[in-house]
């Protein structure tokens, strides 16, 4: 059973930054890629940005100049880092896996309240 647990969200001010870090455990035969998904109220939970188990990097166009995303293999950790934080960020933020053969499977989530 694969388990994802994510920490660093909180409240920040507009126009600062934070870290979403996410530690994977478990049974990891057939990952494909982690990533961290944004949802609010009313709306789907919607990708933010991902990084396959090769390396390939894909973030949200409109967050590119401010998120980004890596990975620790060894650590088994992938980290949403977000500068330049504005009032729209503010969401539950949820880190994901994403394997061959199974649905994805996603942590509890982290709040991020931006405060302007």
């Amino acid at each position: 059973q694969v388990q994802l647990v994510e920490s660093g969200g909180g409240l920040v001010q507009v126009g600062e930054s934070l870290t979403l870090s996410c530690v994977v455990s478990g049974n990891m035969d057939g990952l494909r890629g982690l990533g961290w998904s944004q949802q609010t109220p009313g709306r789907n939970r919607e990708s933010v940005a991902c990084v396959s188990s090769a390396g390939s990097i894909n973030v949200k166009n409109s967050l590119k100049d401010r998120f980004s995303i890596s990975r620790e293999v060894a650590k088994h950790t992938v980290t949403l880092q977000m500068d330049n934080l504005k009032p729209e960020d503010a969401a539950l933020y949820f880190c994901y896996a994403l394997f061959l053969r199974r649905g994805p499977i996603y942590g509890r989530g982290a709040q991020v309240t931006v405060s302007a």
